[in-house]
């Protein structure tokens, strides 16, 4: 008896190698994320933090406290950017119209907290006041119908 033909396997080897390929090649739409791309996105977004604090006149610590999250090499490199740029330019910058949130424990942060607690508790009330009378109302709806 002959021994089976290797082309056949050959074949059917490069076919699957050839698919496989292809299906990684799809990573990217899968939603599996490039590192690489991941942190040029990041890159990207300090220095336009870095600009955006420069352009509305805050110090670079302001900004680092405003942003704990964003990379502070990329968030100084785009506020030194954007720093010559305006000097070069001879613009000036936007005064910042929100504030600088309070610090935690702060007398401010907790009127803040206890503030923001009342209107929940307010709209909680008004909710349920609102689902009462609805419940009242449709009551009467049906009872109208039904005589």
């Amino acid at each position: 008896m002959k021994p089976p033909s290797t082309a056949p396997r050959r074949a059917l080897l490069t076919l699957s190698l050839l698919a496989s390929l292809l299906v990684l090649a799809g990573c990217e739409q899968l939603g599996i994320e490039d590192p690489a791309k991941v942190m040029a996105a990041k890159e990207a977004e300090g220095k336009a933090i870095g600009s955006a604090c420069r352009h509305a006149m805050r110090a670079i610590e302001d900004c680092y406290t405003l942003n704990p999250k964003a990379h502070k090499a990329s968030v100084f490199n785009g506020w030194k950017e954007m720093d010559e740029y305006m000097r070069e330019n001879k613009l000036e910058g936007v005064a910042p119209v929100v504030p600088r949130p309070p610090k935690p424990g702060s007398p401010e942060a907790l009127a803040l907290e206890e503030k923001a607690a009342a209107a929940a508790e307010a709209k909680d009330n008004a909710e349920k006041e609102a689902g009462k009378e609805g419940g009242k109302d449709g009551a009467k709806a049906s009872k109208a119908k039904a005589h």
